[in-house]
C-alpha cells in the first residue's frame, strides 16, 4: 500500500471516514467468504474484492490498525469506528478489501461463495452462484 495516487478506478472508506482508500487498477469480482474467521471479523458473511498491492493507496490519519489473525495473514480495521477493511496475506501479491466499504459504483459483481463447510447455521443461500465447501476457485484480478 502506498500513499501515492494515479488514475482512480474505485474509492472506499470506513464508516467514520478516518481510513480512506483509492484503487488505481482493476479489482477482482466479489467472493463471499463464510469461514469462521471472516464471520467473526465482520459480524456476518464477508463479501470481499481484491486488487494488486501496488494499486491500493490508503490515507488513514493513523487510524488503520492491524490484527495478526494467522501466521501469514493480518486483518485491517479502523481504530476509531471499528470498520472491517482489509485482509492481507503476505503470500499473495494482492490486497483484499471489504466490498461494503467501496463507494458506488463499484464495478464488481458477486461471483462465488467459499468455505461453506464453516457457514453459519442462522442463514440460507438462495442464489445460483457457485458454492465451495473450502476455498474453491480463486477469481483472478483482471489485467489493466
Amino acid at each position: 500500500m502506498t500513499d501515492q495516487t494515479s488514475t482512480v478506478h474505485a474509492t472506499g472508506r470506513c464508516m467514520c471516514g478516518s481510513v480512506r482508500y483509492s484503487i488505481s487498477g482493476p479489482m477482482r469480482d466479489v467472493v463471499a467468504c463464510h469461514c469462521t474467521e471472516c464471520r467473526r471479523f465482520t459480524g456476518s458473511v464477508w463479501h470481499a474484492s481484491a486488487t494488486r498491492r501496488g494499486d491500493l493507496h490508503v490515507r488513514d490519519n493513523g487510524q488503520l490498525k492491524w490484527f495478526q489473525s494467522s501466521l501469514h495473514a493480518r486483518r485491517g480495521f479502523c481504530g476509531n469506528c471499528g470498520s472491517s477493511l482489509f485482509f492481507d496475506n503476505e503470500r499473495n501479491d494482492y490486497m483484499v478489501m471489504t466490498a461494503g466499504t467501496l463507494d458506488a459504483p463499484t464495478g464488481v459483481r458477486h461471483r462465488t461463495h467459499i468455505f461453506l463447510a464453516e457457514k453459519g447455521d442462522y442463514y440460507e443461500l438462495a442464489d445460483d452462484l457457485p458454492k465451495h465447501e473450502r476455498a474453491g476457485h480463486r477469481l483472478t484480478i483482471p489485467e489493466a
